[in-house]
């Protein structure tokens, strides 16, 4: 997934640490970044570039993701999120392309369609 010239993409550290985190209920011997906390980022990475690429479109909420968690990253992990715009449809919904790395590795990747509330 390599952003267009004229495709719109934001790109964001964060570290896996604290609610993005899971042992698995204690099945795991260290925590390490959860697919839940994984969703949690690119939606809201989505969530800023939308609102800085088409700030016209008022709120979002989202309505589809799929994503494959295919990457460990344990607890402390510097990260970095990254989302592209690919479509807008009717200028109300829009699709961008994820993915979370840990340096050179992919941990997550996928798309996340995102719907405005208005109209």
């Amino acid at each position: 997934m390599s952003p267009g010239p004229e495709d719109p993409t934001r790109t964001e550290d964060f570290v896996a640490e604290g609610d993005l985190l899971t042992d698995v209920g204690g099945t795991l011997p260290h925590k390490v970044l959860s697919t839940p906390g994984m969703i949690h980022v690119m939606e809201w990475a989505c969530t800023r570039l939308i609102r800085e690429a088409v700030p016209d479109a008022g709120p979002t909420v989202g309505f589809e993701v799929c994503v494959k968690h295919v990457g460990g990253a344990p607890e402390g992990t510097p990260c970095t999120v990254q989302a592209t715009l690919r479509e807008v449809v009717d200028g109300r919904k829009f699709r961008c392309d994820v993915e979370v790395r840990a340096a050179e590795r992919t941990i997550g990747v996928g798309t996340h369609e995102r719907r405005a509330l208005k109209g």
